[in-house]
């Protein structure tokens, strides 16, 4: 089931295009409504935390996103996006996960290379060469990790997957998206079987939650932060 995120994302008389936006309030629109999806309120702290600057800094940013009009802003009490906010938001997000899968397709990087280059490129293309990736890819529902792709009117999956770590022993799954970007815990996992597609059983819990699970004919010893990560459809039981 998609949600809609708002008008069409190239309404050129909106002037919600992104090239008329700066780089930063790309990003913390981006980050606003990453908090958001994950059922997390986005206050200060939070977004200081996965942007890396500082409570003062952040604060003032916020307080410019409002008077544009983006976010509606109360002081500790969080910040939400209205509208415009998060029609601009999902415009990014959009950028970003499709370049990143043009990326894997295309020039066949690995799923754990593509972040970074995509958090660049993200910026710099245009709309136009963003929906012929879109047309070339086939009109792709998912990134290379999984997460939903808004498709060209604002409209967005909604997934309903659970972390393998909700499994118990003998349970099994397919492994439906990878909540992290990390470059060296997606190679950890792609040595040990686990990406997009895979079938993963799991053998053992351990103690603090810690998994011995099959994957593709390997075995991998996960910690349950590892496993809170990879989101699966659990199979039924016979």
């Amino acid at each position: 089931m998609r949600s809609r995120g708002g008008l069409p994302l190239f309404a050129m008389s909106q002037g919600f295009t992104t090239q008329s936006h700066s780089v930063a309030v790309e990003d913390y629109l981006k980050h606003i409504w990453k908090l958001l999806s994950q059922g997390r309120r986005a206050t200060t702290k939070a977004i200081a935390d996965r942007t890396g600057l500082g409570r003062g800094t952040v604060s003032g940013m916020l307080k410019q996103l409002a008077a544009r009009g983006l976010v509606d802003y109360q002081p500790y009490q969080g910040v939400r996006l209205t509208e415009a906010g998060e029609r601009l938001a999902l415009q990014i997000i959009r950028r970003h996960r499709l370049i990143e899968l043009f990326l894997v397709q295309t020039l066949g990087l690995g799923w754990e290379q593509v972040h970074s280059d995509a958090e660049r490129l993200e910026h710099a293309v245009s709309d136009q060469l963003i929906e012929h990736i879109d047309r070339y890819l086939g009109h792709p529902e998912v990134d290379p990790h999984g997460a939903p792709i808004p498709d060209a009117t604002g409209s967005i999956e909604q997934q309903d997957f659970l972390p393998l770590s909700e499994l118990a022993a003998g349970e099994r799954g397919e492994v439906r998206r990878v909540s992290d970007h990390e470059e060296q815990f997606l190679r950890h996992l792609e040595e040990r079987g686990i990406a997009l597609g895979a079938q993963i059983e799991v053998v053992e819990v351990g103690p603090f939650g810690t998994m011995h699970v099959k994957a593709r004919h390997h075995d991998a010893h996960l910690a349950r932060e590892a496993a809170e990560r990879i989101q699966i459809s659990r199979h039924k039981q016979k």
